[in-house]
């Protein structure tokens, strides 16, 4: 499963390299989120690939949601051919082709996620992880990796965050203070890809990640129009393809990596877009990053 892992990404990179930035646009993924045509052009390069190999299997990904190839498969790949379509677009390197295989059965959760790749476009460097072996795989950073930085003080913080579907309003009123606290003295940043930027913890880039729209939505129903209002129509939390990669390879890397309530992520349901089965995301590099970031922001 590893080499048709990495196989399928070097696949998905090849059909991906060389383009020119584009933005031109391709219509809704299935949950409601834009998509472009670059996006396209990855979602035919996974089908192309799985066809080709001929090993039977599900698949679900962001644009086409769950189809089939060959009979009676009995795994399912949940892939995202670009998690960071928009820097993508616009020519940065901040996207990944993340995909994570898991036994097929009628409620496959995170937990049963044993092989995971996430894998940068831009560079072409991966990290790796499976459940038959300790630790993780990581090719083409020329240094040590994981590398987990020691940071407790949210002052001193290199951390990302989501806009993306999330009221800005809202977001700036739950964690605005820890943005000006933390936006000299570390570094705030705004990705649009959750897999690159919980992976960058894992790299040292990062100390933290968080992503609360969620929550916020569970504890305030009330707040849904908003959320419906930016995300034109539809609620645009984290998809379980959006992590679902990125948790075995966070947790395999020594990243606190919990929902936005301090619980495992493991119970979520991959082949599930609606928002009861939505994320929140808070990870760290340190327990206590962690604790201070879920005691500190303003639910």
């Amino acid at each position: 499963m590893r080499e048709y892992l990495v196989a399928l990404s070097d696949h998905v990179l090849a059909r991906l390299g060389g383009r020119a930035p584009s933005a031109a646009p391709a219509g809704v993924s299935p949950g409601g989120d834009a998509q472009f045509e670059v996006d396209d052009v990855a979602e035919g390069a996974v089908r192309e690939f799985v066809e080709a190999r001929g090993r039977p299997l599900a698949v679900y990904s962001e644009a086409h949601g769950l189809w089939t190839f060959g009979d009676d498969p009995d795994r399912l790949l949940v892939v995202d051919p670009i998690d960071g379509t928009r820097p993508f677009a616009a020519g940065f390197e901040m996207a990944t082709f993340s995909v994570a295989a898991a036994p097929l059965t009628d409620s496959t959760r995170i937990a049963d996620v044993d092989y995971a790749l996430v894998r940068e476009l831009a560079t072409g460097a991966l990290l790796y992880a499976d459940r038959t072996s300790d630790g993780l795989v990581a090719d083409g950073y020329g240094r040590p990796v994981p590398a987990l930085r020691p940071t407790t003080d949210t002052r001193r913080m290199f951390w990302s965050f989501e806009f993306n579907g999330h009221p800005a309003e809202l977001m700036t009123a739950s964690y605005g203070h820890l943005i000006d606290r933390s936006a000299n003295t570390g570094g705030v940043f705004l990705f649009n890809s959750a897999s690159y930027s919980i992976t960058r913890i894992v790299t040292g880039q990062l100390d933290a990640y968080v992503d609360i729209g969620n929550r916020l939505l569970a504890d305030r129903p009330e707040l849904r129009p908003e959320f419906e209002r930016v995300g034109n129509g539809a609620i645009l939390h984290l998809f379980p393809y959006d992590i679902a990669a990125s948790v075995l390879i966070a947790e395999r890397g020594g990243v606190v990596i919990t929902d936005a309530y301090g619980r495992p992520l493991g119970d979520t349901e991959l082949l599930s877009i609606e928002p009861a089965n939505q994320q929140s995301c808070v990870a760290a590099s340190t327990p206590e990053l962690h604790a201070k970031l879920l005691e500190e922001i303003r639910w």
